[in-house]
């Protein structure tokens, strides 16, 4: 078996572990927290009998990275390791491959599923496993996955069981959970315990070994002035009024925060499910394309003026020649009036956002002839990764430095997402000095298996101190820069300001909890469990309660856009978990189909057809797509954000199926062929 080779900090914070404890590792990242568990779940298979361990990851990538990188070297000679995501067909089969094997590592969805099914061949039990190593553990709060896994084992530890596994959580940083006192901050670090049902470990003899082995970067704040004129921006801000204004005329009462914001952002997104309870459909279309040209300022702000242009171009292509009513002509005659004239703005290259010119300049202080750098910029959206990515391509004084880049995004089957093999092919070339600089989400902050960068820098984000945190453990490299490229007292600068400070604080909350004595420790981690645990019970009967009251059939479902009713609740049924469909045959008369969807993947009981929008006039709101069931029965699977529901007590939106007011039946396909087809089995 391959020699782990542990660093004294790591034996140090495995300890507790390796005396069947459940613990947090908590160490920054690149300090091995993975290797660490490694070790743990080595011992742990050589002095259990019937040893079970499983390793659950937030993210699909991370089963094959770890199996890959870290367990299956150290462990593959000598035990049955078993890797399982969504596209394995050993995920339907949790319990039989459980027992055939050692060790799995799946997804966090994956272990919820079979502990969550009723079908005995399908369904496993927490004391089926005897390791239960989370990774990445500070996600384990509200309604993560992780936390639903964990109010399972807590609520059998608090009457008694004592079969659970042990815990062995692993985390760069729990957070403050926005608290702002080290009381608060405390409390919060407690509830992570509680939840996780663990105390937290960390260096301390050895700390200095931990802070040599990842050593700080530099920080540097590259501050630009703000632009002295932006004939775009105010183009845009003027037309916003002019939309303001329009809404003013039916609904005075409104109020909006500062417009290209993201606090305008918020207050906006609210209008809109204001004008949809309120049958308002100005104030729903409006306050939808205030928030795309919200956008657009936000991009204005942070990348090339013809970048924001697009975005809206883009936005208002798809809805030319499909007015619905006087709202939408006035909304898109008021665009293709300005249309010209905001493009001549955005291509005027005297007002151009000087963040660009920044950032060029510290990419070039890392890159070019004779040095050998790699790099992430960290950004915001998708599209912000890849409107970065055609600058650096089209900008030869870039190329001339030998910035060879390509973007980073997380998995997925939505816009401008990428596969998990196109993720694996971008990190091996980036390993590999094919490419030197990723243009990148959150996605690269945390769980990656990326080399260590000479430079990282923050553009134009405003995150949470966990995510700060992260983003600077990647800048490992000898003598390496942290910088953040923001406006002069901006909020980016106010707010990287305030993570350092929250960091600090999370430092101190945790010595806190570290140093309270063993029975306070669990007195406290009881005490909250218990509480949280009667919490969940009286929440959980108020909602079978709620929904018991309610025959879904009463409920009617509109179209989010045109108002239109389309449907009632007693169509909609559950499919495996996972997908939410319109069962009844009459449904398909309110939409039409357009253009065919692909996943590139396949699936074991479906396939995707086309994508639908409704059909009521010139609506065509989209609404989800047709999916093909065991290739015999079209359904159309539709998401909720895509409609409104009228309910006895008025009309409402939500934005997960799992929240509407009455009970959604699980789809059942014999009793939908015998429904729908019985002539053919009589």
């Amino acid at each position: 078996m391959a020699d782990m080779n542990l660093r004294r900090y790591q034996e140090e914070v495995v300890q507790r572990a390796l005396a069947r404890e459940n613990v947090i590792i908590w160490l920054p990242t690149g300090g091995g927290k993975t290797r660490a568990a490694v070790h743990v779940a080595k011992r742990h298979l050589e002095t259990t009998p019937g040893a079970k361990v499983v390793v659950l990851v937030n993210k699909v990538h991370l089963v094959e990275q770890h199996f890959t990188k870290e367990f299956e070297p150290h462990l593959g000679r000598h035990y049955q390791l078993v890797p399982i995501s969504g596209d394995c067909e050993e995920k339907d089969f949790f319990p039989e491959v459980l027992e055939g094997s050692d060790l799995i590592i799946c997804t966090a969805q994956i272990l919820e599923n079979a502990l969550a099914n009723s079908d005995e061949d399908k369904h496993a039990e927490l004391s089926d496993i005897t390791l239960l190593i989370i990774d990445e553990c500070h996600h384990t709060h509200k309604e993560a996955v992780y936390n639903k896994i964990m109010r399972r084992y807590v609520s059998r530890k608090l009457k008694g069981e004592t079969k659970l596994p042990q815990i062995l959580g692993l985390t760069a940083s729990p957070g403050t959970g926005g608290a702002r006192t080290l009381e608060k901050a405390v409390a919060h670090v407690l509830e992570i315990c509680a939840n996780l049902d663990s105390a937290i470990v960390s260096a301390d003899i050895h700390a200095p070994e931990l802070e040599a082995m990842v050593p700080k970067p530099r920080t540097q704040f590259d501050i630009v002035t703000r632009r002295l004129e932006d004939p775009f921006g105010d183009h845009l801000t003027a037309m916003m009024l002019q939309i303001h204004d329009y809404i003013y005329l039916t609904s005075p009462e409104v109020t909006l925060r500062e417009i290209g914001t993201q606090d305008y952002e918020a207050d906006v997104v609210l209008l809109e499910e204001r004008g949809v309870r309120q049958h308002n459909r100005r104030l729903a279309q409006c306050a939808i394309h205030l928030r795309q040209y919200n956008n657009a300022l936000l991009i204005n702000d942070t990348l090339r003026m013809v970048d924001a242009y697009n975005s809206l171009d883009d936005f208002y292509r798809t809805k030319e020649g499909r007015a619905f009513d006087d709202t939408d002509r006035f909304l898109i005659e008021m665009f293709t009036t300005n249309r010209r004239e905001l493009k001549r703005q955005a291509d005027d290259v005297r007002f151009e956002n000087p963040k660009m010119d920044q950032l060029q300049t510290t990419l070039l202080d890392q890159f070019g002839e004779g040095k050998r750098s790699r790099g992430i910029v960290f950004c915001k959206t998708r599209i912000s990764t890849r409107c970065l990515h055609d600058w650096v391509c089209s900008n030869p004084i870039l190329l001339k430095a030998n910035i060879k880049t390509a973007i980073l995004t997380g998995a997925g089957n939505g816009n401008n997402c990428m596969s998990q093999n196109q993720q694996k092919d971008t990190i091996r070339e980036f390993r590999e000095g094919t490419l030197n600089l990723l243009i990148s989400t959150s996605v690269a902050e945390e769980g990656l298996d990326i080399p260590e960068c000479n430079l990282v820098v923050r553009y134009g984000l405003l995150t949470n101190e966990i995510a700060q945190k992260q983003a600077t453990g990647r800048a490992r490299a000898s003598d390496s820069v942290y910088s953040v490229v923001a406006e002069q007292g901006s909020r980016e600068v106010r707010r990287e300001l305030t993570n350092r400070l929250l960091d600090d604080l999370t430092a101190k909350a945790i010595g806190k909890v570290q140093e309270m004595p063993r029975r306070e420790f669990n007195r406290k981690i009881t005490e909250i469990q218990e509480d949280l645990m009667r919490c969940l019970i009286l929440a959980e009967r108020q909602m079978r309660e709620w929904k018991s009251a309610n025959s879904a059939a009463h409920f009617k479902i509109l179209c989010r856009n045109c108002f239109a009713p389309v449907a009632t609740g007693g169509d909609i049924q559950h499919i495996d978990n996972s997908h939410y469909v319109n069962v009844n045959p009459e449904f398909q008369k309110h939409y039409k189909t357009g253009g065919q969807i692909n996943f590139g993947k396949t699936f074991e009981d479906w396939e995707p057809g086309r994508t639908i929008n409704c059909a009521n006039g010139n609506c065509n709101k989209q609404w989800g797509y047709e999916m093909k069931y065991k290739k015999v029965i079209t359904l159309a699977n539709i998401s909720i954000k895509s409609f409104a529901v009228d309910t006895p007590q008025g009309r409402i939106t939500v934005k997960k199926w799992k929240s509407v007011p009455f009970a959604v039946e699980d789809f059942n396909f014999a009793e939908y062929c015998t429904e729908h087809f019985g002539d053919l089995f009589a």
